[in-house]
């Protein structure tokens, strides 16, 4: 008599979830150059090992040296994005970018109802690496109020966090310690001012009691178009693998520092995007060997969340 083999048993919710990747929802717009946006985000996204989606508020007409023009996405489309994500896949962080237009902030409001209880990183983009001006000065006060107290962390430059700080009670000239204290008191749980736009290259880490420096190098003569959203989002990402604030933080200050150590200088006339992948080779041949780079980054990124 022959016996049917015993089929195993489903796996359980917690093994399923050993399984996946994490699962991280950008929530930006697009840079059709390739550079910044929702293109840079998916990218930090896989250095990190997580699986990346998105959710696009505009498609911008860009490339290196220029925007020439911003298209927002239709607030109903933005939330439908997102509820379509959640319904199927399911979202363990959310990196938040550009946003532009208070219609915007609205609908992304609306949408992380729907996301639920996941860390959220919001990067409050106002400009572009080329000057455009990205988010419109009446939508500043509905991100302030609508945004920032949702974040688990918030990841301005210095000048974004002077204008997210105004009617705080700063001063024009506020350091990044002050204005960190002062944008925590809005509600974010945990602020990281970027030191891109710093003396000193250190961000500023305060999470209402702790406040840190972490230093990193400055690399003048790399290429840093899309630096803010592959820092914003590799903390999205190793939030999701379950690091603590303070250790994504530090993760995504070394990963940023080190795509524009080794951006793509010669892509485009303008500031050339940033390099999380080594496409280029660090003798500037960007035509080396590429496969053995990545096998090196993988071993590296495996370090990065030990």
């Amino acid at each position: 008599m022959l016996r049917r083999p015993m089929s195993s048993p489903p796996p359980t919710a917690a093994q399923e979830q050993q399984l996946r990747p994490p699962r991280v929802l950008t929530i930006a717009g697009s840079d059709s150059g390739g550079g910044a946006g929702i293109q840079a985000d998916l990218k930090a996204f896989a250095r990190a090992g997580a699986h990346g989606m998105s959710a696009i508020t505009a498609i911008t007409v860009q490339n290196t040296l220029e925007v020439r023009d911003v298209h927002p996405v239709p607030p109903d489309v933005i939330v439908g994005q997102v509820a379509a994500v959640v319904e199927d896949i399911g979202v363990d962080a959310v990196k938040i970018g550009m946003l532009g237009s208070v219609a915007t902030i609205e609908a992304v409001e609306r949408a992380l109802d729907l996301v639920g209880d996941v860390p959220v990183v919001l990067d409050p983009v106002m400009v572009a690496e080329s000057g455009a001006v990205l988010l419109d000065g009446d939508a500043r006060d509905a991100l302030r109020e609508r945004i920032l107290p949702r974040a688990t962390v918030v990841t301005p430059n210095l000048p974004e966090a002077r204008v997210l700080a105004e009617n705080a009670g700063t001063r024009d000239d506020a350091d990044a310690e002050h204005l960190a204290r002062a944008l925590h008191a809005l509600g974010p749980e945990v602020v990281v001012v970027t030191g891109g736009h710093r003396e000193v290259a250190a961000d500023v880490y305060f999470d209402g009691e702790r406040l840190e420096e972490i230093a990193g190098e400055r690399h003048a003569d790399g290429a840093s178009h899309g630096s803010g959203c592959t820092h914003s989002s590799t903390l999205a990402a190793q939030l999701a693998r379950g690091l603590d604030p303070l250790a994504a933080a530090r993760v995504a200050k070394a990963v940023a520092s080190e795509a524009v150590r080794d951006g793509l200088r010669s892509i485009g006339a303008g500031a050339g995007p940033v390099d999380v992948f080594g496409l280029a080779d660090p003798s500037g041949d960007e035509a080396g060997d590429v496969a053995s780079r990545r096998v090196a980054r993988s071993a590296a990124r495996g370090s990065e969340v030990s």
